[in-house]
């Protein structure tokens, strides 16, 4: 697809990308508000957390569908974004990295409505069945229908960190995002398989300042490889007193200014007063 081409999509989808990014931001971090309240053990023992489950099975499958929701937004972002990136310059490689992006989230959604639908079943079955002892809570716990769901989300999350990372650094490196927003989703792409916090505030604020963008109303302006459709890397500040652009804030950075001209005859720095010629002094008479 020509420039002119690509332009022509992005304008008739820019919308519809904004309202998707906003969604993402909105939803990853509602998915994990929802599941931080309700009744919590304080323990980790798995007859305690059987029975816990079953009180608050509700709340998390809500929160579970609101996760999943905003992980197929994030995957129609990162798609759209490294498909922008890639029409302004196609040798980048890999190119499946837009694929590896998608299936990533698709397959963490999934996986985790699929763990816990299944965990509230076994949990209702351990609480209203059986002398809910350990080795019932064990076994309940190691079926196959809750272990692949886990390693399934846990391979999936490897693949959506790796498209944060990849997607935000191309998209950086042509033009399309701002440095600071370059490496706020490499660093979302980090938390994501290291969470430092329970609350995604890094990707969620990413996601929302990306349906910022995408309206066209970024407070330093849009950057020129979305007008021109295509790569134009951010330059590099200038020596010699020249004023460089700021790619980070849209600002133009002032010349250092110039030190003042010292007056004729006056000490040079660093001398001192065994250096400095002395004057003949007159004799009286």
């Amino acid at each position: 697809m020509n420039p002119e081409g690509r332009l022509a999509y992005e304008s008739r989808v820019s919308t519809r990308q904004v309202v998707l990014a906003a969604a993402a931001g909105v939803l990853v971090m509602a998915a994990v508000l929802i599941q931080l309240g309700g009744p919590h053990v304080k323990v980790n023992e798995q007859t305690l957390g059987l029975v816990t489950e079953n009180r608050r099975a509700t709340r998390d499958l809500i929160g579970s569908i609101a996760s999943a929701l905003g992980s197929f937004a994030l995957a129609s972002t990162l798609w759209y974004l490294w498909g922008s990136t890639r029409a302004r310059e196609p040798k980048i490689r890999p190119a499946f990295i837009g694929i590896l992006a998608v299936a990533g989230c698709i397959l963490s959604g999934v996986s985790v409505v699929a763990y816990v639908a299944n965990y509230g079943i076994q949990a209702h079955h351990f609480v209203t069945h059986g002398s809910q002892t350990y080795p019932e809570a064990h076994a309940l716990l190691t079926k196959a229908s809750l272990v692949i769901p886990q390693i399934t989300n846990d391979f999936g999350l490897l693949l959506v960190a790796v498209g944060y990372v990849m997607v935000s650094l191309n998209a950086m490196r042509v033009g399309l995002l701002t440095r600071f927003l370059g490496y706020l989703g490499i660093i979302a792409g980090v938390l994501t398989i290291i969470p430092l916090v329970p609350i995604p505030i890094v990707a969620a604020y990413w996601l929302l300042a990306l349906a910022y963008l995408f309206s066209g109303r970024w407070p330093s302006g849009v950057p020129p490889a979305w007008s021109t459709g295509r790569a134009q890397p951010w330059p590099k500040a200038q020596r010699g007193g020249r004023t460089a652009r700021d790619p980070l804030f849209g600002r133009r950075s002032k010349p250092a200014p110039e030190p003042a001209p010292e007056p004729v005859g006056a000490p040079t720095a660093g001398s001192t007063r065994s250096t400095t010629p002395k004057r003949k002094r007159k004799r009286r008479k």
